[in-house]
């Protein structure tokens, strides 16, 4: 096994196993190297422009192909939902829910996933869903891909290796992964239990957004973005494959590992990225620069400034602005908000308690939800010393999207959704006084 990185956002890559695997001159040979199959995926349609196409030819030991008939996987135990989105309607309320519990039960990376919201189609390749995932076993003999979008993973607790068919990459808290759409994978636990959220986007692919008048660095670098170099399983048996495809589950026996890919090259692989490298940028005079400072990654919508989904992170930074309340102002957006919390507290929820905003939870406030500081938390920015703060060890992200997200039934059953989340704002007080004439 192999951790070694290639790093770039998007670049085109090449990397082998064994060398002399990699033809040159030409994608597909009429005999590969050491007897291998040549095999391209495609994640943009063949016509796409240069600078968006997105394809990787792979070099492996079986092709793809070769599996028994895929069979709908049995729902009865499983928390996936998918699109369209309407077993419940969208719901204007604030709602948010505490952590999961890693489970008693084995539990491994797909079962232990569940899906709280979503909204769009992937079958018109628009929109996205949001699940939690709670696992305490690895993934034995049993692999995934999905066919209905690519998946950004964002673990909370414990580390993950992603066994991918294009080489292997680890992360922990403080890390993300995205798996594009298709690639084959499975999940390993080196701690032995994990928690985190996953942002399933059916839209086109996550990339850097533009920088605009921040010139030419800023946010998330390029360069420290990284891909995994080849690795490759040579195993046969029984194997079980399990793909996501128009929002359901099928399931599939293959009697090979189907992570045998011996080289590969290309700009269509999975990649890591660690948010503390992410340059954070902020006011240092006064009032607030928009949430959209902090975005790591967009992905596209065709409408020039609205997104299908951003990925979104509020990091530990210093707080200098004069004049101003700092916590998050209170807020209504024509883009839906799902927020997760990794570590650490969030400056607009006080407290640290079970039925707060803590680690491992997460919040929903839809299109033109109003939401905002709590009471706590106003009281106490508002009085607050306005000298330079450094916010420490905190770090909370958020799904922004142009879609409204509907919340699934499972995760209106939860016993850790927070019927009383409107609470926390029914002590904000009346301070108006008006002058006299």
């Amino acid at each position: 096994m192999t951790l070694d990185y290639m790093t770039g956002f998007g670049n085109e890559f090449a990397t082998e196993a064994i060398a002399g695997t990699l033809p040159e001159g030409q994608n597909s040979p009429q005999k590969v190297a050491h007897g291998l199959y040549a095999e391209q995926i495609n994640g943009t349609a063949f016509t796409a422009p240069r600078t968006d196409n997105r394809r990787s030819w792979l070099y492996r030991i079986r092709p793809s192909v070769q599996h028994r008939p895929f069979v709908p996987l049995d729902p009865e135990h499983l928390t996936w939902s998918g699109s369209p989105f309407n077993d419940e309607p969208a719901n204007p309320n604030q709602m948010r829910w505490s952590p999961l519990k890693i489970p008693a039960k084995a539990t491994d990376f797909i079962d232990g996933i569940v899906t709280m919201a979503g909204g769009g189609d992937s079958f018109s390749w628009a929109g996205l869903a949001v699940h939690l995932y709670i696992a305490n076993r690895s993934m034995k003999k049993k692999y995934f891909y999905n066919a209905d979008g690519e998946m950004l993973i964002v673990p909370q607790e414990g580390r993950l290796l992603l066994r991918t068919e294009m080489g292997h990459i680890e992360i922990n808290p403080g890390k993300i992964a995205v798996i594009p759409r298709g690639i084959k994978f499975s999940v390993d636990l080196p701690d032995n239990a994990s928690r985190g959220y996953i942002c399933e986007n059916y839209g086109a692919s996550f990339t850097l957004p533009d920088l605009g008048p921040i010139g030419a660095n800023g946010l998330a670098n390029p360069r420290d973005f990284q891909t995994p170099v080849a690795a490759y399983d040579d195993a046969e048996g029984e194997f079980e494959l399990i793909a996501k495809f128009g929002g359901n589950l099928w399931s599939a026996y293959i009697r090979h590992s189907p992570l045998d890919v011996v080289a590969w090259h290309g700009n269509y692989a999975p990649y890591k990225y660690d948010l503390e490298k992410f340059m954070t940028i902020n006011t240092v005079s006064f009032d607030h620069c928009d949430p959209s400072i902090f975005t790591v990654l967009t992905s596209p919508s065709g409408m020039p400034g609205v997104a299908n989904v951003d990925f979104v992170i509020f990091p530990s930074r210093w707080s200098v602005a004069e004049r101003t309340f700092r916590p998050p102002y209170f807020h209504r957006n024509v883009m839906s908000e799902f927020m997760g919390l990794i570590k650490g507290e969030y400056d607009a929820k006080s407290g640290k308690d079970a039925k707060g905003f803590v680690p491992g939870g997460c919040s929903l406030h839809n299109c033109m939800s109003a939401h905002g500081p709590d009471a706590k938390a106003f009281e106490a920015a508002s009085e607050a010393e306005l000298k330079p703060q450094y916010m420490d060890s905190t770090l909370a992200f958020m799904f922004e999207s142009r879609f409204i997200m509907a919340p699934t039934e499972h995760a209106l059953q939860l016993n850790t959704l927070q019927k009383d989340y409107y609470h926390c704002w029914l002590d904000l007080k009346k301070n108006f006084e008006a002058p006299e004439k």
